[in-house]
């Protein structure tokens, strides 16, 4: 298993950042490889995605989803991928949002375990990072948002 831990700071508001990121579909517009992620329901994903110029899919679920603070997966099947996402107010400046991903990832076969040897995962995280600022930072606002919580029992609150 290999892990990875990125972080940026995004200047919008904490509330503004979050509630991008939780629109999952729109994730292949600054995530690199990301082909598409289909929204299944309240705690279901499924993704399609090039991981050292393989194609792979998998369903993940969120385990734990608090507006504003956190969103944590795991893979379902499939490439073995679970993280959270972490926002937090800057606190050198309020308007800003310091967003933490940290991500824990199977390498499968040959090739990716080459790559992960290169710290190719590790070098796409803080690109799609750099990428979700670029793209938060020239809208200025949100997609949508979904202000649901998911609680580790599992119970999903609207």
């Amino acid at each position: 298993m290999s892990t990875v831990e990125k972080t940026v700071t995004v200047d919008v508001p904490v509330r503004t950042a979050y509630d991008q990121w939780t629109q999952f579909e729109s994730f292949p517009e600054f995530m690199e490889g990301v082909e598409s992620v289909q929204q299944l329901d309240d705690k279901r994903l499924h993704w399609k995605a090039e991981i050292a110029g393989v194609t792979r899919e998998w369903d993940a679920e969120i385990v734990d989803q608090t507006p504003d603070e956190r969103i944590t997966w795991r893979s379902l099947a499939g490439t073995k991928n679970d993280g959270t996402v972490l926002f937090r107010t800057d606190p050198g400046n309020p308007g800003s949002t310091q967003i933490t991903l940290r991500l824990e990832y199977e390498p499968e076969g040959v090739v990716e375990k080459a790559g992960d040897l290169l710290n190719i995962v590790d070098r796409r995280a803080q690109g799609d990072l750099d990428r979700f600022k670029k793209f938060i930072e020239s809208r200025g606002t949100e997609t949508g948002a979904w202000r649901g919580e998911v609680k580790p029992s599992g119970e999903v609150h609207h």
